[in-house]
This record gives structure tokens, sequence and C-alpha cells, in this order.
């Protein structure tokens, strides 16, 4: 039987943001979000039939404002399972997931907070949608990752140029780390910080690259905004490897994280996030100036 545990409404945010070429909720077996319904005063989970909780990589079950584990079986009634318009609703919470954990190969996720809780975070994927189409999910537009919950993001150059996801995410400042020098789509109220020689691919042997970013005047302003709670993204042109190292090389300056403690983070942010090896070399390098000595052993296979 898998466990039970909860998910931070940030978590939930990567979850649904997550993508390769196109966003992964149009993944057969990805994501299945069950909500909670009401009837004359009971509770009761909808979830599509047909749907292969043993193959879903995320399963999360969700009510009004849930806090913990423990208020969640206490607070919610008991129904009877039951069918309704072609659905399957489950019920009570503990037959819920009680049902879901044993099927499923991964944690069954209760959404803490609750609806009320992610919605103001993240008013802007409020819906009243239950069903998604496959082309709908083929042309949603993902949003950048939450590294730190309101006020570091990390996205491609597609998102860094979005007016509306400046909007929603009430970003202040950007920071380019891509090759591209077209920023149509700023805006002038956006602090625009490029990391200087970006304009060209970085040596994979060159264990300075990592030292002249992170002393150039960018890097601190970015971490001023960052001091003063200012929402900040940071953003290559595929949002997979310079914008990864250096985000990595952010939590391991302001928040002391070794490069093991960020990788591990920023992995749970953005699955594929990938610096190249030579970046890996110098986060290492970065993690001896920052902590004054080397915590993390980068031969293992996984970095």
């Amino acid at each position: 039987m898998s466990q039970i545990i909860l998910c931070d409404a940030t978590e939930l945010y990567n979850i649904l943001n997550q993508y390769f070429r196109v966003s992964r909720l149009v993944e057969f077996n990805y994501l299945c979000l069950i909500g909670k319904g009401e009837i004359r005063e009971c509770s009761y989970f909808v979830m599509p039939a047909g749907v292969e909780i043993e193959s879903m990589r995320y399963c999360v079950v969700y009510d009004s404002n849930t806090s913990s584990l423990q208020a969640m079986f206490l607070r919610w009634k008991c129904i009877h399972s039951l069918f309704h318009y072609g659905y399957v609703t489950l019920g009570p919470a503990t037959d819920c997931t009680g049902i879901l954990a044993k099927s499923s190969r991964y944690p069954v996720q209760i959404l803490k907070g609750g609806y009320e809780r992610f919605s103001a975070l993240y008013p802007f994927f409020r819906t009243q949608k239950i069903l998604y189409t496959l082309k709908e999910l083929e042309s949603m537009k993902p949003y950048p990752v939450e590294i730190l919950p309101g006020q570091l993001y990390m996205g491609d150059y597609r998102q860094a140029t979005s007016p509306q996801i400046h909007k929603d995410l009430k970003l202040q400042a950007v920071v380019n780390v891509s090759e591209k020098t077209n920023h149509f789509g700023i805006c002038e109220y956006l602090d625009l910080l490029s990391i200087p020689n970006c304009n060209y691919r970085f040596c994979y042997d060159s264990v300075v690259i990592i030292f002249r970013i992170l002393s150039c005047e960018t890097f601190h302003v970015s971490g001023s905004h960052f001091s003063a709670g200012s929402a900040i993204l940071i953003f290559s042109s595929d949002g997979i490897s310079r914008c990864s190292t250096v985000s990595i090389a952010f939590l391991q300056y302001h928040l002391k994280f070794t490069l093991q403690e960020a990788w591990e983070h920023m992995l749970k942010c953005k699955s594929n996030m990938r610096p190249k090896r030579g970046f890996v070399q110098q986060l290492s390098d970065w993690e001896v100036h920052t902590l004054g000595e080397r915590k993390t052993f980068i031969a293992e296979p996984h970095y």
C-alpha cells in the first residue's frame, strides 16, 4: 500500500507546469486531480471512469481547505460509493485515499490548504472546467516553475517575454542567461538583468564562467530583489541547462545550500532540469567558494 502524504500548493503548481515540448498534462498516466463535490451535506470525490490509478505518476486529492491529514479524516463526512453521470464517486475521504493508495505505485497526495489556499496563491489557475480534451491540454502554455514560493521562478525565453505571465506572477525582475538579445515582450516596468558573456556557448571545460557570472553586478542586483521579497524570473532559451545552473548557484549563495541540497530541490521543481557536465564542475567549485569546503560528491551518476 502506498503512502498518503500532504502536497503543498507550490508542489501542485510545479506538477501542473512540467513540460518537455508540450505540457506533461497530455500524458495519460501523469496526473489525476480529484476534487470534492457536495450532495446534501455529504462530501464525495469525483474521478473520471477509466483512469488507471496504478500507473498514475501523481494522484492528488483536494477538498476546500485541508490543513492536515488528521483534520481531513475528522472533517470529511461519509458517503457510500455511487455512480453519477458516468463518473465514479468515492467516499468517505478515508475510503477514497485508502482505495487509491492500495492501487497506486506512488504516494497519494492530499493538497494542503485545499482549493482555497491554492486558488488564493494562483488565482490565474481558477477554472470551472472539469475535463479537458487532449487538444486543449496540448495548447496549454506552462508557467515558469516556482523555485522559492512567490520569489524565485525559472523558465524559458517564451515565458520571460509573456506580459500575462509577468502580471500573474507579479514579477519585478527577469534575469537573462540565454543567447537571445531580442527582448520583445519584456515590459518596461520590469528590471531586465542580463548576465554578461551569455551571448556565446559556455565552454564545458571552463571553470571560470560561473565565477564570472556570479561575481557580476547583475547577480548582486537580482539578490537585492530577492532580499526585498520581490519576484524574480531566471530564464534561458530552453529553460533546462543554463538557467538551472544559475538557479542552483543562487540557492547556494543566498540560502547556503550544498550543491546536493540545491540539486535535489531543483529536481523537485523541474524534473527535466539538467546542467551540462562542465557547469556541474563549476557548481562544485562554487560550493567551495560559498561554504568553504566541498560537500557534494559529483562523481555520482545523477550529477
